[in-house]
């Protein structure tokens, strides 16, 4: 018989021990038992760490949506763009058929420091050949990445030398930036787009707002479309730029949890001037508490579509072979009191996932008033007095439809596969020293490049032979503007970075043409 005697034993969480006593009849003792006994008993061997694995993932999936089991890799591939840095050599790349091309190399990073250069291919790692060879995409970064200090020999072949380079490059850390893009929209309107809420963000923010602002901003706007979410004392810091001293950013309360609340800090860079705050129903989590605090107390205009709906607070609990637990502790609830938590039924996360394109089936994404909210769930901003709803997202203040016209299935195909963005490297790869003698700048190139029609002929070919076939002329026709228009960005990004190409690709944007509207008119 096996023995059941009380015991203790503690978890570890991000920031606390909780200690927890298992007495003889706990329904824990239970879960132990049967642990023990299919181990030891089963009439095949099983995986002892896959059973815990399995039984920890069967309890969280009777929660609640965000409630998560993560793998130790899980959880380094998890919290490392959100920690602000990895170890490596400090490359941008794409696969261009079976070899790594490098489009950018970082600032700063090792591999500029050693003269390795965008167009160069890196052919071996360590005298092992990584192109052709058919090697995953995986296993590649595992060979570039590792420790500080450590050292990698790259072989690199590069366009008009003949021989194989070689280069020694010392490993070091890497930054991983969280904002996009920071440039003038406008001569007095400044972009900063930011694509998640990690550890370096605010740190980044405070730098583009001061960038902005020597450059003559007196507008800003504030792209949170696509974002995710992150860190939520990441989310306050931005906010708390924005935001008067003392004003309430976000608040949380939970069972077990005491209500907590984060204020503005005061100091903050950008109180004064105008803020539009762009959102879109990806946009989630942290990066609604900012659009839910700007929202609520007046403080800018949220322009775009509702957002995705996350009012739910995780807690991290480490357990002891480096693996995680995400556990939802308490609810976001912005400064009016809202909780913008969308409606779900627990253990069923499959409905929950369809929840976007659900709205894009029921009209939502297409007309504001296919939006519906209940009375119970209406509030008000804290200056304006204007109704604002919760239990589902933040809806704008100025709701912009979706063009679904501008994004033909041809065109998406064509996205799904690659095609796009594998012709566009083959091209830049060819042509960046001449690109780059005939636009010596942004302005220039901005002013007189158009896309060769080569390019987009290669591109139809490509198409072709991935069996992707056009519906008629008049579907090829629709394609070519906002295609060409990519083609013209991701160009730009080659060449320069992500500033030109937001740069480019705002100016057709329904999103932001309504933000600069609203701008004018005020």
């Amino acid at each position: 018989m096996l023995a059941a005697a009380s015991w203790l034993f503690t978890v570890t969480t991000a920031t606390a021990q909780i200690k927890i006593n298992v007495s003889n009849d706990s329904p824990l003792r239970k879960l132990q038992i049967a642990e023990m006994a299919i181990n030891s008993l089963y009439v095949d061997s099983v995986n002892e760490q896959k059973l815990v694995e399995d039984g920890i993932r069967g309890m969280l999936e009777k929660l609640d949506p965000h409630s998560t089991y993560s793998t130790p890799k899980e959880v380094k591939e998890m919290n490392e763009p959100l920690q602000g840095n990895f170890e490596g050599i400090g490359v941008q790349f794409n696969m261009v058929e079976d070899t790594l091309l490098v489009i950018q190399t970082v600032s700063g990073g090792p591999s500029e420091k050693m003269g390795i250069m965008a167009g160069d291919r890196i052919v071996t790692v360590n005298d092992s050949a990584i192109a052709g060879v058919k090697m995953s995409r995986e296993e590649i970064v595992r060979r570039l990445r590792g420790p500080k200090g450590t050292k990698v020999l790259l072989g690199i072949m590069r366009p008009g030398i003949s021989d194989r380079l070689s280069f020694t490059i010392t490993r070091d850390k890497i930054p991983v930036h969280s904002i996009d893009a920071t440039y003038m929209l406008r001569p007095t309107v400044g972009y900063v787009r930011i694509g998640s809420f990690g550890a370096t963000t605010p740190d980044e923010f405070r730098e583009s707002l001061k960038t902005l602002l020597e450059q003559g901003m007196q507008t800003l706007v504030l792209d949170l479309q696509e974002n995710g979410g992150g860190y939520l004392h990441a989310a306050v810091e931005v906010a708390s730029e924005l935001l008067n001293s003392g004003s309430l950013i976000v608040y949380t309360d939970g069972r077990r949890v005491n209500r907590n609340e984060y204020t503005a800090r005061g100091g903050g860079l950008f109180t004064e001037g105008k803020v539009v705050v762009l959102v879109d129903s990806y946009t989630a989590s942290a990066a609604e508490i900012v659009s839910g605090a700007i929202q609520d107390h007046d403080r800018g205009i949220i322009v775009g579509r509702r957002t995705f709906g996350k009012g739910l607070v995780q807690r991290p609990i480490e357990l002891p072979d480096g693996s995680m637990i995400r556990l939802t502790i308490a609810h976001y609830y912005t400064p009016s009191g809202r909780c913008i938590q969308k409606p779900y039924e627990k253990g069923k996360k499959k409905d929950y996932a369809m929840d976007v394109v659900n709205r894009l089936k029921s009209g939502e994404l297409m007309s504001a008033d296919s939006v519906h909210f209940v009375d119970s769930l209406k509030y008000y901003t804290l200056r304006e007095h204007r109704v604002v709803y919760g239990g589902g997202g933040i809806m704008p203040d100025e709701f912009v439809p979706l063009d679904t016209t501008k994004y033909t299935r041809f065109h998406r195909e064509l996205a799904a596969k690659s095609v796009i963005i594998n012709q566009n490297l083959r091209y830049v790869d060819g042509h960046r020293k001449q690109l780059h003698q005939l636009y010596p700048d942004f302005a220039s190139f901005r002013e007189q490049y158009e896309v060769p029609q080569s390019l987009i002929d290669n591109i139809l070919a490509e198409a072709k032979k991935q069996k992707i076939v056009l519906k008629d002329d008049d579907e090829l026709q629709r394609t070519l503007p906002y295609l060409r228009q990519q083609l013209k960005a991701l160009v730009a990004r080659d060449l320069w970075s992500m500033n030109e190409y937001f740069a480019i690709m705002n100016e057709q944007s329904d999103v932001v043409g309504r933000a600069l509207q609203l701008l004018t008119k005020k």
